[in-house]
């Protein structure tokens, strides 16, 4: 089967009520698919209308009735608020492999599932309420998914061309918090949680979604090598003379061992201060390599720059004492020293092997969301990809 690129669009409802990371766990456990994009969109009244005409009149496998029900529920919940003209989050997630659409397709599942059965998204995440009449009462589909190839490549065409200006950081959404104490922070959820699809990228959401804060921008982002020497920049300095001790003390222990000698305090100290600097440098490529798939030393200049091989998807929390909230969430680097229910304790395995990064104060939030800027658009480049214009 040929490979192929499909899309899902978590609801604004859906957002509100912090089942975004469950929707996501499931269509990467479910399909086996690749996440291979994501971007947070603050719909504008023109795309809200077109992709309503789109979905009414456009090609697919669902009837003209639900067609309808879609349309009238995109231009009553994708809509800039009424009252304040604020927009709606609307999350656009991408997946690729082969017959990525009708996998998606069937992860989602129909509006008019077996709300009891649990299978698909829709019957967890979902509602479609019908009055005695037959008729519609209450319609929420959770998630909005092309139908077939064609009904794919034309909504991802659509929404490609708004994704620059509707698409981002979306700060002033209807729902997040503004004014004083409103803070922005940075999440990273680690390259070993992409080793294969898996519902683990959604469990670690799930927990942060407990913050109460509101998830404003997303990426799927590969550090090239000179990103990631510049985003733990700050760590390489740390490794290099706070290790000095530890450092004596393991080169004191292996030469002693080596020679039948006791090694004097004053020997390990010169070890320590001699042989700490290299071992911190070489702790500070692993964490490179472990971010970016690459051996940095070995790395032309021009490979120096190009994406990673491995990714990781940053995501941006907005509210309240953000930094703070999420740092508490997410638990000690040392995922021995966590507490139950913490990220790293849940999921993380050792110091560098730790699940997921968050800013450790304000300062470093606007440092490394200027290294990954989840803000910059890679939604288009897919697109037109895989279909053309």
């Amino acid at each position: 089967m040929a490979t192929e690129l499909a899309y899902a669009l978590i609801n604004p409802y859906s957002i509100a009520k912090s089942r975004t990371g469950g929707i996501i766990g499931r269509f990467m456990s479910r399909t086996g698919l690749e996440l291979v994009a994501a971007r947070m969109f603050g719909p504008s009244v023109e795309l809200v209308r077109r992709y309503a005409e789109r979905l009414r009149q456009g090609p697919g496998k669902k009837e003209d009735p639900i067609r309808q029900i879609l349309s009238d529920y995109v231009l009553r919940a994708y809509a800039p608020h009424p009252a304040t003209g604020r927009r709606r989050r609307v999350l656009m997630l991408l997946f690729e492999g082969e017959n990525a659409v009708e996998r998606i397709y069937r992860a989602a599942g129909s509006i008019r599932s077996n709300m009891e059965a649990g299978e698909t998204i829709r019957d967890t995440f979902g509602d479609f309420i019908l009055n005695e009449d037959g008729t519609p009462r209450y319609v929420e589909p959770a998630v909005l998914v092309g139908t077939d190839l064609e009904d794919t490549r034309a909504g991802l065409r659509l929404w490609a061309e708004y994704s620059e200006s509707d698409g981002g950081l979306i700060c002033d959404a209807a729902d997040t918090a503004q004014g004083e104490n409103i803070q922005r922070t940075l999440v990273l959820i680690k390259p070993d949680s992409f080793r294969f699809p898996s519902a683990r990228t959604g469990n670690i959401i799930d927990l942060f979604s407990r913050s109460g804060l509101r998830i404003v921008g997303a990426k799927v982002h590969r550090m090239s090598v000179e990103e990631a020497e510049e985003f733990y920049g700050p760590v390489r300095e740390v490794l290099r003379t706070r290790l000095t001790e530890r450092v004596g003390e393991m080169a004191a222990k292996a030469v002693a061992a080596e020679l039948r000698m006791e090694i004097p305090a004053d020997v390990r100290q010169q070890l320590g201060a001699l042989l700490a600097p290299h071992y911190g440098d070489q702790q500070f490529y692993q964490i490179i390599e472990f971010m970016t798939g690459r051996n940095a030393p070995q790395c032309t200049p021009e490979e120096r720059k190009e994406p990673g091989l491995v990714r990781c998807l940053a995501l941006i929390y907005q509210g309240p004492n953000a930094v703070a909230t999420i740092r508490d969430i997410l638990g000690p680097t040392d995922p021995r020293k966590a507490a139950p229910g913490q990220v790293r304790r849940e999921f993380g395995q050792d110091i560098m092997v730790n699940a997921a990064h968050a800013s450790d104060s304000p300062e470093n939030a606007k440092r490394e969301m200027g290294i990954v800027r989840v803000e910059r658009d890679l939604i288009r480049q897919w697109v037109d990809r895989y279909y053309p214009a």
